[in-house]
């Protein structure tokens, strides 16, 4: 044998050979599924419960944003997926909202799906422009009552929670509102910081910053009691009993995943929730821990749906 063939020959093994390593030492990937575009807040807390599990279970978590349909697509896409833990879903509340909002869905919301963890909720804040003669919510029902259809309410999303909770407002409070359809948060809240529009219902870090600065005054939470961040302003349910429409962010993973695999990422996910990381985070974003397991998650979807449902007749929503 020539000097140059073993050479070859010597080149060619040790390639294999770290070929055969690299894949070794490659980690597992799990995709997490997102029904909404990158950057807003359902990614967010996708991408910030990805990195710790990732570290927790030593498998990589990449984050695949499939917007569209009220998160009906990414939803579709999980539901179809094997149930070997490889493809999971981080859902909003529009999982709940979707099963009556849509007449016929591609896929059944509670057997399609292996709920997981409960992660975090989500209060909305009720905000007006700074000029509007009202300074919380029982002033607004009174301003409403003396002025039927004057006042308008941006409405970022039509079947979305906060849609769905401004209908609510408008029916237990018994006031005409006019609702202003928009395609997002962002322009919805630029019209009522330029005065353009009277309201809108935000999530609590989407408009901390406009309230700290003076362009968006706060009027009622949604919670059913006040939020520690802002103990000043009321929540809704002081003045109508029984009204909290918060939002919430859940894991789920497909139909018939096995009980050590379901027990494993819902381990890892409630750990993640009480993560140092996750805690800041959370904060930051105006959110509440949940960190629930699979059988309450479950219940607690399940009464969701319920509970959607009936706000969904109520309102007459429809999808758009």
């Amino acid at each position: 044998m020539t000097m140059r063939r073993r050479s070859f020959l010597a080149a060619t093994a040790a390639a294999t050979g770290l070929a055969s390593f690299g894949a070794h030492a490659q980690q597992p990937v799990t995709k997490l599924l997102v029904g909404a575009t990158p950057g807003g807040g359902t990614d967010i807390v996708a991408r910030s419960l990805a990195i710790e599990m990732s570290k927790l279970l030593g498998r990589q978590f990449i984050v695949d944003n499939r917007g569209g349909a009220a998160g009906n697509i990414a939803a579709l896409a999980v539901a179809k997926a094997a149930p070997d833990g490889n493809t999971l879903l981080l859902s909003y509340t529009s999982h709940a909202i979707n099963a009556s909002l849509y007449p016929s869905l591609p896929f059944d919301p509670i057997k399609d799906f292996t709920p997981l963890s409960g992660i975090a909720s989500l209060p909305a804040i009720l905000v007006a422009k700074p000029s509007l003669k009202a300074n919380n919510v029982k002033e607004l029902i009174a301003l409403a009552k003396a002025q039927p259809g004057k006042l308008n309410l941006a409405i970022a999303g039509i079947g979305s929670a906060n849609h769905l909770a401004g209908e609510m407002l408008k029916r237990e409070a018994g006031i005409d509102i006019v609702s202003v359809p928009y395609k997002g948060t962002g322009p919805a809240l630029a019209d009522v910081v330029a005065g353009q529009i009277d309201l809108a219902f935000a999530g609590v870090a989407t408009v901390q910053q406009l309230i700290k600065g003076g362009l968006l005054k706060p009027l009622a939470v949604t919670s059913a009691q006040r939020l520690a961040a802002y103990p000043d302003v009321p929540a809704v349910a002081e003045v109508l009993p029984g009204y909290a429409y918060s939002s919430w962010y859940g894991l789920f993973g497909p139909a018939h995943m096995a009980a050590p695999l379901v027990a494993q990422l819902s381990g890892a996910a409630r750990a993640a929730v009480t993560s140092d990381a996750l805690k800041v985070r959370f904060k930051d974003e105006g959110l509440v821990a949940m960190g629930t397991g699979p059988d309450e998650f479950d219940k607690f979807v399940r009464s969701e749906i319920t509970r959607w449902g009936k706000v969904v007749a109520a309102t007459g929503a429809k999808p758009e």
